[in-house]
């Protein structure tokens, strides 16, 4: 494929990966507003929330066969467009009940688009030849701190249904614009490598499923550490450093600021020291990071320890995804994306947990042990991890 296709096709997938934090993001910033409209209570707003998470897990394992089957293009653009129209149903609902249902079908689009772009992603990065995967995170991340800052500046001014639809808009503009270079080329794969849906359906050998599972695992550690410090992160700074609440607000921004720009170097950082000390050193680095944000003495300090901990953490999730989609396509991903979303599922309540038993300065040191477990699987799957550069 001609040098100017590559860079139309990598144009096109960063835009879907920066709608997808955009979209995602808008709609969280309006949580509250949506718990006031349906009159929803704390706890049933919080099993309504879970349809975002119901919907997603089921729908990625699916993703990946309906990639291998129809093409990770056609499937992020469709994903796109419900994911588009999704955001806007929130608004329109009046109770919980409804709410919980309306974000399943939300939950299953936010799903299918992460696995079917990480998997348009995974196959780019094989004909670049070059590890580009954390350029798409990076673009993720950006979308994401747009979508929150814009969907704050627009609180007070547009009602949710207003603002939701326009993200709805937003969406389905971008996705006509970048589907169309989707639609009309296939996936560019080196010629040593056959497309997934052109390939005979077979059952991966073990020993692809257990290294596959093991990028999971990374993924998962990494993700862990991100829901803990979104949802725990300011209450620390607050609670237990007595941080005014405009510091502790900002908690949570130093860690998605330097978890940013950890991806967008993270391409000349796996150039020159490789995958496989890319994920050793992140994993070590965000365990120094995590502990210093948890156990330090004063508010400032622990901001420092939370953005080391974005830094180190940054690469760990694209290594993971790229590595298990190169090692078993469409699949592959969707394993790891499950992994990586139970993850982010897992953090806030184990954290909760492990603080009523004891601190929650000693709960968010677990982000700093699952960080290092990271490291050390990463390290101790080196043969596998390391893959082409």
């Amino acid at each position: 494929m001609p040098g100017d296709d590559l860079t139309r096709l990598r144009i096109a997938i960063t835009a879907f990966f920066a709608l997808d934090g955009f979209v995602f993001a808008g709609w969280v910033v309006r949580i509250p507003a949506i718990k006031e409209q349906t009159n929803a209570s704390t706890g049933a707003l919080g099993l309504a929330l879970l349809g975002v998470s119901a919907g997603a897990v089921i729908t990625m394992t699916l993703t990946g066969r309906l990639c291998r089957r129809f093409g990770s293009h056609p499937m992020t653009v469709v994903c796109a467009i419900l994911l588009s129209l999704g955001v806007a149903l929130p608004p329109l609902t009046h109770s919980a009940l409804t709410l919980g249902l309306v974000l399943v079908v939300f939950g299953a689009a936010y799903g299918g688009l992460n696995v079917a772009f990480n998997s348009a992603a995974v196959d780019l990065v094989a004909a670049l030849r070059r590890p580009v995967m954390p350029t798409f995170h990076a673009a993720f991340s950006l979308g994401g701190m747009v979508g929150a800052g814009l969907g704050g500046l627009v609180a007070g001014s547009l009602s949710p249904t207003r603002h939701l639809l326009g993200l709805t808009m937003t969406g389905l503009l971008v996705t006509a614009v970048a589907g169309r270079t989707l639609l009309r080329q296939e996936p560019p794969l080196p010629q040593d490598r056959v497309r997934p849906r052109d390939r005979a359906p077979h059952r991966p050998a073990a020993r692809t499923r257990g290294l596959v599972t093991v990028f999971g695992l990374i993924a998962l550690c990494t993700a862990y550490g991100e829901g803990a410090l979104a949802d725990w992160g300011a209450l620390h700074l607050e609670q237990d450093l007595d941080a005014h609440p405009a510091v502790a607000a900002a908690g949570y921004s130093c860690f998605a600021l330097a978890m940013t720009v950890g991806r967008l170097s993270g391409t000349t950082l796996l150039e020159r020291l490789g995958r496989v000390r890319t994920v050793v050193a992140g994993g070590a680095t965000a365990a120094v990071g995590m502990l210093l944000g948890s156990l330090a003495p004063t508010a400032w300090a622990a901001l420092l320890g939370f953005a080391v901990t974005g830094i180190g953490l940054a690469n760990l999730f694209p290594v993971a995804v790229e590595r298990a989609g190169a090692r078993a396509g469409p699949g592959g991903v969707a394993v790891a994306s499950t992994f990586g979303y139970g993850g982010m599922l897992l953090g806030p309540p184990a954290i909760g947990f492990m603080a009523d038993w004891y601190s929650l300065p000693v709960a968010l040191t677990s982000v700093a042990v699952l960080a290092a477990v990271a490291s050390a699987i990463g390290y101790g799957a080196r043969g596998a991890t390391a893959g082409h550069q």
